[in-house]
């Protein structure tokens, strides 16, 4: 560690040698007091930086209002300079002390402005942060019909006070690291001290602390860093852009971890369930989140195993489809040289590009050319006779269906998944999709997140969690929180027996 020197010329000469004397760095000398004259030094990078704030309360403060200060009166080298200016003479909230070199260029390219002194080896960083930043919106990936329309950006601290001022309980707390040796990532974990289970917090904080990485970008870096399983398709920790979401999540006990430069943040423990709730399950009645939830399960189901049935009942078990739908099939097959499995082989990586394509696309055009380039190849295809218009209108729906999912990354698992299915489909019809799906079952019983049972509280069965799991029940009965997630202070509501008034009670 080296540390700064009370040479002003050897300081600044110091720093523009480290960053290859940048034409972003930003270097003011000048000089302040009266009855004796002080050299000092600003330094800070361009475009990262608050210009106004710094003429205002730094050159303005030093040059002009200090010397009718008691400085210009009486102080001389032997006080303690540094102190009467970071107490009495600067203007400024956030005021860091400098003593090495390793702190100064973190903070100096973190935003901070640096402020050194002839014959001193110490210095201030000052937070005069003022680069452009977007501004809070709607995210665009988990858009709701009734809900708040707040989202969190690529600023770390407008995401943590997007949460503040949801939560305005002292028990909220925040911890930070730096993370990358090159990057210097602030990464934040975001828990409330009481509810959240305390061996998770600390498991999250051994795995953050063991990353030796020279950058962070994402928090896609840290999910792959940090998760319990690495080869699985199933994601075992969910993320989400809404800043609703992430508080409702630290409510339920679990912990949040943000990074700067990214809206995204990482919820642990995600349970598989947690996939198929959507933020707006608790704005509506539960009667009608009931359903909809219904719903996510039905599609999960048609988008995993769609095409792997329809291969399996054309291919070995025809005698299970009514007469006229099998002579159907039957006609339209006629023609099709290909086998099923290959037919929706072809179909399935056909639509998969073309999701591709939309999504790379620039989005005046994307859009339109993945559903032109559907409608066009699906009515070609079948016209060309080399797939069936039942295999279009299956990998159709399989496609529709996978939509449903609230949570991208599960629905990449599930088209994922659906081509081995295929394959056992094809080869052993529907007893290969019963041993694929036991499989499967076993696989994910077999997975933990951050300790906690991947399928609970299904697997294993725990009867008070089933309030919020496959169906919702009324708010005013899930009076506890997930019982392996938050297993202190469980108890979240004291609402009593849900009854209907009586005539005229209420006039």
């Amino acid at each position: 560690m080296e540390y700064i020197q009370p040479t002003l010329d050897d300081n600044i000469s110091k720093v523009q040698t480290v960053l290859g004397d940048s034409d972003d760095l930003v270097i003011r000398q000048i000089q302040f007091g009266t009855e004796w004259k002080m050299r000092a030094v600003i330094m800070y990078i361009d475009g990262m930086v608050d210009t106004v704030s710094i003429q205002n309360f730094l050159l303005e403060t030093l040059m002009v209002d200090l010397p009718k200060t008691i400085l210009s009166r009486g102080i001389d080298r032997s006080d303690d300079v540094l102190l009467f200016l970071k107490e009495s003479v600067l203007t400024v909230g956030d005021i860091q002390e400098l003593c090495d070199f390793d702190s100064l260029f973190t903070f100096l390219l973190s935003g901070y402005t640096v402020l050194l002194f002839e014959g001193y080896d110490q210095g201030f960083a000052i937070g005069m942060i003022g680069w452009q930043e977007r501004n809070v919106t709607e995210p665009s990936g988990e858009t709701v019909i009734r809900g708040p329309r707040e989202g969190f950006t690529e600023n770390l601290r407008t995401n943590t006070a997007l949460i503040r001022r949801r939560i305005k309980d002292p028990r909220l707390w925040i911890e930070i690291r730096r993370i990358g040796s090159v990057t210097k990532t602030d990464v934040a974990i975001a828990y409330i001290n009481g509810i959240v289970n305390d061996k998770i917090i600390e498991e999250v904080r051994i795995r953050l602390d063991r990353i030796c990485i020279d950058g962070i970008m994402e928090t896609g870096y840290i999910e792959e860093l940090i998760q319990d399983e690495t080869f699985t398709p199933f994601p075992t920790m969910n993320n989400t852009e809404r800043a609703d979401v992430a508080v409702a999540e630290l409510l339920e006990g679990r912990v949040i971890i943000l990074v700067d430069g990214t809206p995204f943040v990482l919820v642990v423990p995600a349970l598989f369930i947690s996939f198929f709730q959507a933020a707006e399950d608790y704005y509506q009645r539960a009667d009608i989140s009931t359903l909809i939830r219904g719903l996510r399960f039905v599609s999960f189901f048609i988008a995993l195993l769609g095409p792997s049935l329809y291969i399996a009942i054309t291919t070995f078990h025809q005698e299970m489809l009514p007469t006229q739908l099998l002579i159907s099939l039957a006609a339209q097959r006629e023609g099709v040289p290909f086998p099923a499995f290959f037919e929706a082989l072809l179909m399935e990586v056909t639509f998969e590009i073309l999701r591709e394509a939309g999504v790379r696309m620039p989005k005046a055009i994307g859009q339109a050319v993945s559903i032109v380039g559907t409608l066009v190849i699906g009515t070609a295809a079948v016209d060309a006779g080399i797939v069936s218009a039942a295999m279009v209108i299956v990998v159709s729906i399989t496609a529709i269906a996978s939509f449903v999912m609230p949570a991208f990354n599960m629905s990449i698992a599930v088209r994922t998944l659906r081509f081995p299915l295929m394959v056992l489909a094809a080869s052993f019809g529907i007893f290969g999709i019963i041993v694929g799906l036991l499989i499967l079952v076993l696989h994910l019983c077999s997975l933990r997140t951050f300790g906690v049972p991947y399928m609970s509280p299904l697997a294993p069965m725990n009867i008070p969690d089933q309030k919020d799991a496959l169906f919702r029940l009324p708010l005013w009965m899930m009076k506890k929180r997930p019982h392996l997630i938050s297993q202190k202070n469980i108890v979240r509501a004291q609402n009593g027996p849900k009854r209907k008034p009586k005539r005229g009670e209420n006039r």
